[in-house]
């Protein structure tokens, strides 16, 4: 276990860090979103391309897995999203809370814990997931918010939206370029590629400290609106799907795919991992513009980061 801890306890400690420092208006809370915008926008795209461009496309494009992380994600939110109906939430809490359950930190956080954890062949399987994620799921959540919606072309309104987002997203579209330019053997203008592989050394420390930073800044936010109308219990168990539900359904699927000879076992183990990451923090923007209660989304986030430090790291003892 200490050698599980020295790899995943510094990656916690940043984001620790960043909640410090945002907490305690070190960092104040007017630059997180300017933070943010540099990891997601400069940074983390450099990163993802370099890992793109280095990743055999049958690792980042295998339909196994895509077809393994769908069916995972197409269960979860079913699950959350019937259940949260049943205790009367709304379409879009019901949505929201189905994505928060089974969207992963894939990129702020998955692909360089996953690389310290199993190497460069972990990176292309949650690099897929993270394609799927931004595409498929996080639309058809969307979607799913507006079902209700007086206009009966609602849902149909917010799964353009969502995929216009998708479109000015630059992660999917890093990873594609750099898979594009590894296909081709294409090499970067050496001052060019030297300026992208500083960003690239920047994204991983910047990102977990960012994410710190916006838990922190959501902190704020959930105290200043007073938000109090659902139960920890609710959010308690979101935060338990996404920790350990998701990952072991991952586990069982993938473990029925691997004995098939559908899967390869060395698969396996990043695909799990993924799933074992707290929630992504960008649904809790996602909540706030779709009509659902943002600081239960919030909660969820902050939960699960707090507790992954625990379960993730007793989900690596397992499946390393």
């Amino acid at each position: 276990m200490t050698d599980i801890l020295s790899v995943t306890f510094p990656f916690f400690a940043l984001v620790l860090c960043g909640y410090v420092a945002a907490r305690v208006r070190l960092l104040p809370l007017d630059a997180v979103p300017g933070l943010n915008m540099f990891v997601l926008y400069f940074a983390l795209p450099c990163m993802l391309y370099r890992f793109g461009s280095g990743t055999p496309l049958w690792q980042l494009f295998n339909p196994v897995v895509a077809l393994l992380w769908l069916m995972c994600a197409l269960l979860i939110v079913t699950g959350v999203a019937w259940h949260a109906r049943r205790r009367g939430a709304g379409w879009p809490d019901a949505a929201m809370g189905a994505l928060v359950a089974a969207f992963p930190n894939s990129g702020f956080m998955g692909v360089p814990l996953i690389l310290a954890l199993l190497g460069q062949g972990g990176v292309g399987p949650v690099m897929g997931t993270l394609i799927i994620d931004l595409v498929v799921t996080t639309s058809l959540c969307i979607g799913l918010s507006q079902w209700g919606a007086a206009d009966e072309h609602g849902a149909a309104r917010a799964v353009a939206r969502a995929l216009k987002g998708m479109l000015r997203n630059p992660m999917p579209w890093s990873i594609l370029l750099g898979a594009a330019a590894g296909a081709l053997g294409l090499q970067l203008w050496a001052p060019l590629g030297k300026t992208v592989q500083l960003l690239a050394d920047a994204a991983s420390p910047v990102a977990l400290f960012t994410i710190g930073a916006v838990l922190a800044r959501s902190q704020f936010q959930m105290v200043a609106q007073a938000d109090g109308g659902h139960s920890p219990r609710d959010v308690g168990a979101i935060a338990f799907t996404k920790l350990l539900v998701h990952p072991a359904l991952v586990w069982g699927l993938g473990t029925l795919a691997v004995r098939g000879g559908w899967l390869a076992e060395a698969m396996l183990p990043p695909l799990v991992l993924a799933a074992a990451l707290p929630a992504a923090g960008n649904v809790s923007l996602l909540a706030e513009r779709f009509g659902a209660d943002n600081g239960r989304i919030a909660r969820v986030i902050l939960w699960s980061t707090a507790v992954a430090f625990f379960s993730f790291s007793a989900v690596v003892a397992l499946v390393r």
